[in-house]
Order: C-alpha cells, then structure tokens, then sequence
C-alpha cells in the first residue's frame, strides 16, 4: 500500500537525540524506517530532536553574541539544532530509496501563544501533516517547534520533542504515539543515581503526568495531558533495534509508587509567601514548571534549562535564594516534596525513600495497546 493511500493512519514515532549519537546513525535508522514500511505498508510520521550537544553549542554562541538574549532569538536559533536533525533524516531515507519531507514550525500546523520560550500549545491544523503523509512515506518534523498567531517561530521548551509527537498523533488521527530513548520507558526512580530501580510496565496519565510534573526526565507533562484529552495512547520503547516495549501510558488506574530525582531542579526561598506566590506566578506566566512548596515561602524551579535570576528580574521581583535540590516521593497517587541540601545529598536520599517503597505486590492492571500497535 503506498503513502498515499488515505486507509491507513500513519504510525507515529519519535525519536530523541541519543538516537543520533553520531552522523551515521540517521543512515541506520532510515534503513529500520525503510524496513517497517516495507512490513505495515503504511507512512510513518517521525518526530526527531538534535544530535546530542547540538542545542547548548548554539545557545553557547547565542550568549556570546548577546548574555541576555530576547525570547524570540531563543526560539529561533536554538530550534535549528533540532531542524538539522529532520533534514539528515530525511536525506538519509532519501538516499535508501524513500520519499521523505520536513515540515518545520511554521509548516506543522501547530500554533502557540506567544511565548516565545516554554510557548504553550493552543491550536492543531490537522491538514499540513495529513497533506505531507498523503504525498510521501515519511514525514519528519523537527521536535518543540511551532508558531505564534502571527507566524513567529516559538519553542515549545526543553524536551518537548514529545509534546510535538503526541500532536503529530493528534493531528493525524492516530491512536498511539511511540517514544524512542535511550530508556525502555519509566522507571521507579531515575536509573542512573539509584540502584535497584525497576521499570513500571503500566502508567495512568494521571500518574505520569504527576512524576513529569515533578521533574521525571522520561515524559514531557504537557505531552501526557494532550495525550489524555485525545486518547492517544503512548508507548514508550528503546531507540535501537528491535526497539523494545517498555512502559504504556494510558487510561487506567494503574498506581505507580515512584520517587522523583532530577538534579537539575532547585528549591527558592522567599522572604514570605507572599513573595514566592509572586515568584510562582511569574515563572507560570513564562511557561516555566514550577511548584508552590507547601513547606513555607519555597518555590521549586523544575527541570532546569531556565535563567531563574533573569526570569524573575523580568517580572520586576528580586530573585529567589536557592537552597537546595527537590526529591518527590509519590505513594498511592500523593507526593511528598523533600528538600535536600545539593546534588550528593539529594541522590542519597533519593536513594533511602526510594528503599522505602512498598514491593510491587502483583503485575499492575494492564493498559491495552490500541488497534494497530505493535507489541
């Protein structure tokens, strides 16, 4: 069945930048592409995020050129890492015999407030990428990418490859979204500072958004909130071949106990509460994760990749003290916020409540994979 056949929704998949260790990777994956056309006989849609160091080598340039870049030269320059990306993409399916295209931000239909950095999503033109897949067999598109109202190029935020692939989803009709890592999916506890971790094979929304919202490294949030507003079911698999099935993320009550270490967020102090209800609000009004600490006038920057000093002098208030890293221990659907002192302090209790979970008692309530989805 060729691509433009309009019987088959396209599959959609999505790839982040530890798939493109080096530049013959894209000639590697292009030939695991090009073998599952040939297998389901339908277009894929294919999301891709730069090659690792990519982005932070531009934004280096970027603040050498200005320390305090404007919003917009941000989400302009530093998108290109991932435009870079699409392109070696398609020029490596290209040369194994596939037509292939790119739609960039301004193509993908997809529109943004206008935030220029953290920009949130607000409306998905389905008929740019229902065009592109009807015409050839696989379309690339960049990862965070998207538009404002008046055209202007907008960043959707760090990994938000995976929002941008759910919308992909979204805009296409198709029932599940897959995530390719270099992780099988969510784990219990970030694997690589905590011992004995184990992968959870079944996710609600609800429970993979709440560990994204506390800085889990896996998931973007607002890519498991438009997947649950949609029904799109996500599925998180390896990024190399045969691309194992890890964690499923769906409808379903399935409870995860986890405990959330990201060390790249940090914990503010405030004088009163006052001051960080300001602070909160400010840092949400730019798009920016962040949680109100219940503990006292503490506000929790999430997942770093921000200018928290700058981003509070923009909104006129002084910034913050930071006192520490967050670690979130979530039991039976509630979480906990600790603060610890820095990142050794952080990852040895990480370690401890992790110990402290209660063992899975029996197999979580398995999430069906939609029609049409590959075990």
């Amino acid at each position: 069945m060729s691509a433009a056949d309009p019987s088959r929704t396209p599959a959609v998949l999505k790839f982040g930048g530890s798939s493109f260790p080096r530049p013959a990777a894209y000639g590697e994956l292009a030939n695991e592409l090009a073998a599952r056309l040939d297998a389901e006989g339908r277009p894929l849609a294919v999301v891709v995020s730069a090659m690792p160091g990519e982005t932070e080598l531009l934004r280096a340039r970027l603040h050498e050129a200005d320390p305090r870049p404007t919003g917009d030269r941000v989400a302009g320059l530093l998108t290109l890492a991932d435009t870079v990306s699409a392109h070696l993409l398609a020029a490596a399916l290209n040369a194994a015999g596939r037509s292939a295209t790119v739609l960039a931000g301004h193509e993908n239909g997809f529109t943004t407030d206008e935030t220029f950095m953290w920009a949130r999503l607000q409306h998905i033109d389905p008929q740019p990428l229902r065009r592109a897949a009807a015409a050839h067999d696989v379309v690339v598109v960049p990862g965070g990418q998207a538009a404002d109202g008046r055209g202007r190029p907008t960043w959707l935020g760090k990994n938000s490859s995976d929002l941008s692939a759910v919308a992909v989803a979204v805009a296409l009709g198709a029932t599940h979204c897959e995530i390719h890592s270099d992780v099988e999916g969510i784990h219990t506890s970030d694997p690589n500072q905590v011992t004995g971790t184990r992968l959870l094979q079944h996710v609600s929304y609800r429970d993979a958004a709440e560990m994204s919202r506390h800085g889990a490294k896996v998931l973007h949030r607002r890519a498991v909130r438009l997947a649950e507003q949609h029904g799109v079911t996500i599925v998180c698999r390896h990024n190399t071949a045969p691309f194992a099935r890890g964690t499923v993320i769906g409808a379903g009550e399935a409870v995860a106990d986890a405990v959330v270490l990201n060390l790249r967020s940090l914990v503010l102090a405030f004088p009163d509460a006052t001051a960080a209800d300001r602070a909160f609000d400010a840092f949400r009004a730019d798009g920016v994760d962040a949680l109100r600490l219940e503990d006292g006038p503490h506000v929790a920057v999430v997942g770093g990749y921000v200018d928290q000093e700058e981003a509070q002098r923009r909104h006129g208030l002084a910034p913050g003290r930071v006192v520490g890293i967050p670690v979130t221990q979530i039991r039976g659907g509630r979480a906990t916020v600790h603060v610890a002192a820095d990142e050794n302090a952080a990852t040895t209790l990480a370690r401890r409540l992790h110990a402290e979970l209660p063992p899975p008692t029996t197999d979580s309530p398995d999430l069906p994979l939609p029609t049409g989805a590959r075990p």
